[in-house]
């Protein structure tokens, strides 16, 4: 499915404070430095989370809230700009954002999730954009059933991923789900998901964490299991 960035006036705003605030603060050697740790999964401009954190602030000061369309704007048109940090600009904002985002968001996500996709980016819109959006809309557990089979391993990250954050109010008997029928996947990104997810909802429940990977220890990668156990 395509996405389109709507028109938004605010996302006009955002766009031209935002590339000329982080260019102006670019650090060459910082950048190639971050490329490099990043499997060079596209340029940086080099700039350290605390800078990049200080200079968002500056963009966003004076500007009034946005709404759906906006956040969607906004997010698309980072999206389409070659240094990382813009996308990780767009993450943030969603993340503040995500209560003004209806289930309707939902194929953008997808669409940020499938495009440049590397962990950096889709493990915080897995837990705190898809995962948020699943909370405020149950309708959706049934797109994450899907998206857990999708032949694409970042969708399929991201259902593992989706209930992170859920603590008590997490579907067991999905996670658990998910992570079996994705036990066999060969990818070091799906296998490390599983024992992610499950070692998170071990700090919610232990013993059912711990009784489920006894239970299927022999399916398990055994990466999975480590990742799952660490903290039991």
């Amino acid at each position: 499915m395509s996405v389109t960035a709507p028109h938004s006036h605010l996302a006009d705003t955002v766009m031209e404070r935002l590339t000329a605030t982080y260019a102006a603060a670019a650090d060459p050697v910082r950048a190639a430095q971050a490329q490099a740790y990043m499997k060079n999964i596209a340029p940086f401009l080099g700039l350290p989370a605390p800078l990049r954190r200080e200079l968002t602030r500056t963009v966003l000061a004076g500007l009034p809230r946005p709404d759906e369309a906006d956040c969607t704007a906004i997010a698309l048109r980072c999206w389409e700009l070659p240094e990382r940090e813009y996308a990780y600009f767009a993450v943030d904002h969603l993340r503040r954002h995500v209560k003004r985002l209806s289930s309707g968001f939902l194929p953008v996500a997808r669409h940020l999730v499938t495009t440049v996709s590397w962990w950096d980016t889709v493990d915080a819109l897995a837990a705190h954009v898809v995962g948020g959006l699943v909370a405020a809309d149950p309708k959706l557990k049934a797109e994450m059933d899907a998206w857990i089979e999708d032949e694409d391993l970042w969708v399929a990250r991201t259902a593992l991923l989706h209930q992170l954050r859920y603590k008590d109010t997490t579907d067991a008997g999905r996670l658990f789900g998910y992570c079996l029928r994705k036990a066999g996947h060969p990818d070091f990104f799906i296998r490390k998901a599983i024992g992610w997810c499950l070692r998170e909802y071990a700090k919610t429940d232990p013993e059912a964490v711990r009784g489920f990977v006894e239970r299927e220890r022999g399916r398990l990668a055994p990466l999975s299991v480590r990742e799952a156990l660490k903290n039991l």
